[in-house]
């Protein structure tokens, strides 16, 4: 099974380019799916279908890549604001099983806004003490 990605960053399917580093890349999604202006994908050059297989090198290419990306939204689209978005694994609505971030600029007047709404889910315990067991694991 290829990934879309993969080939993208291998130069067998175009892409518009923001940027290109040695181990992360940036460009903007197909048209139809652009949330504002100048909505950018970030995507680690090393595979991993998301958060919960990513190396620590992944994610700090990405972070690195998404930080440029937010300066250069600010100084060349005069963007007020970026909203970074995620989904991994398969509950979350990920298209793409590649890790990675959607960097969205946005303008004080925009008038949109990308935080969820609570999803209604009960879960009974302690729930901190869950998270923070499993996060020692």
């Amino acid at each position: 099974m290829s990934c879309v990605f993969c080939s993208i960053m291998s130069g067998d399917l175009p892409a518009s380019w923001v940027a290109r580093a040695p181990d992360a890349v940036a460009f903007l999604p197909l048209p139809a799916g652009a949330l504002a202006p100048g909505h950018t994908l970030v995507v680690p050059r090393e595979h991993s279908v998301g958060v919960h297989d990513a190396t620590p090198a992944a994610f700090t290419a990405a972070g690195l890549m998404i930080r440029r990306v937010a300066r250069a939204m600010e100084a060349a689209l005069g963007a007020s604001g970026v909203c970074v978005l995620n989904a991994s694994g398969p509950g979350s609505g990920q298209s793409v099983a590649h890790l990675h971030f959607h960097v969205v600029p946005h303008w004080e007047d925009d008038e949109y806004f990308a935080w969820p709404e609570p999803s209604g889910r009960k879960l009974e315990g302690d729930l901190a003490r869950l998270l923070s067991d499993a996060v020692d694991r």
